[in-house]
C-alpha cells in the first residue's frame, strides 16, 4: 500500500539542499527542495524509491541522499532556464531513474543533464560498471537536438518492479497511479507548460483520465524509435 509518512525520523536522516521557489497563480509558494522532500516520504510494497531506498547490490552508501540533490539540481536547473515543456512517460526504469534518480535519464547521459540544466552537482549514486538504457539514449539524443530544457517526469515517479525480482520493470497499478499524480499537478504549478508530451500509451491514458491535454507520441521502445523521433522533431519544427 501506498502512503505518505512525514516522520521526524526520515526528515533528520535526508539532508536538504537551498530552496528555490516560484509562485504559482494563487501566490503560493511553491518549494522544489519540499517536492523531493515529499518524493522521498512515499512509501508502499513492490516498487523502489530511489530517493529514499538503497540498493545493497549496486548503490553508493549516500546513494538516496545523491539522488534527491541530482533531482531537485535537475529541476532547479531546468527552471532557471525557463523550461516550458515537459516529456512524460510511465515509471522509472531499473536501467534508469532508478540509478540516477532523474526520469528517463541513464548514467550514460547524467553529463548531457548537467548541459541541459547548467547544473554540476548531478552525479553518480552507484559503483561498479556505468549503465545505459535503450529509452534514455533515445531520448537524450533527441535534447541534444531541441537546444532547449525540457522538464522530463514519470506518472509514477518510482520504479515498480515484479515481486522478488527488484531488478525488472512492471507496469504501475491504477492505485499507484492515482496516488502519486498529485505530485504532477505540483509539478506542473512549478514549470506552468505550455506543452506537454505524453510518452507512451500509458503515459497518454494516465493524462487523458486526469484531464490533462497533451501531445500523444510513441514510446521509442519496441520498435517505436522512429516514430517517436519524428513526432517530436516535427513538433519542435526540425527537419
Amino acid at each position: 500500500m501506498l502512503q505518505i509518512s512525514e516522520t521526524a525520523s526520515s526528515r533528520s536522516r535526508n539532508a536538504k539542499p537551498e530552496k528555490s521557489e516560484r509562485r504559482d497563480s494563487r501566490t503560493r509558494v511553491v518549494s522544489i527542495e519540499d517536492f523531493v522532500s515529499k518524493l522521498s516520504t512515499m512509501r508502499g510494497d513492490g516498487f523502489f524509491n530511489p530517493y529514499s531506498d538503497h540498493c545493497d547490490q549496486f548503490d553508493q552508501l549516500d546513494a538516496p541522499a545523491i539522488r534527491r540533490r541530482n533531482l531537485q539540481a535537475y529541476l532547479e536547473g531546468c527552471l532557471d532556464h525557463g523550461a516550458r515543456t515537459i516529456w512524460i512517460a510511465r515509471d522509472l526504469g531499473y536501467r534508469g531513474g532508478r540509478r540516477t534518480g532523474l526520469p528517463l535519464t541513464d548514467e550514460a547521459h547524467l553529463d548531457a543533464a548537467i548541459k541541459v540544466c547548467g547544473r554540476s552537482n548531478i552525479v553518480r549514486a552507484t559503483t561498479g560498471e556505468l549503465v545505459a538504457e535503450r529509452t534514455a539514449s533515445v531520448v537524450w539524443s533527441l535534447l541534444r537536438d531541441i537546444h532547449e530544457p525540457v522538464v522530463l517526469w514519470n506518472v509514477f515517479p518510482f520504479h515498480p518492479h515484479e515481486h522478488g525480482n527488484p531488478l525488472s520493470n512492471r507496469q504501475h497499478t491504477r492505485r499507484e497511479r492515482e496516488t502519486t499524480l498529485p505530485l504532477f499537478d505540483e509539478l506542473r504549478s512549478i514549470f506552468k507548460p505550455s506543452r506537454i508530451f505524453a510518452i507512451g500509451r500509458d503515459a497518454q491514458y494516465a493524462m487523458s483520465s486526469a484531464g490533462i491535454q497533451a501531445v500523444p507520441v510513441r514510446h521509442p521502445s519496441y520498435g517505436g524509435q522512429t516514430e517517436f523521433t519524428k513526432k517530436v522533431r516535427h513538433a519542435y519544427s526540425m527537419s
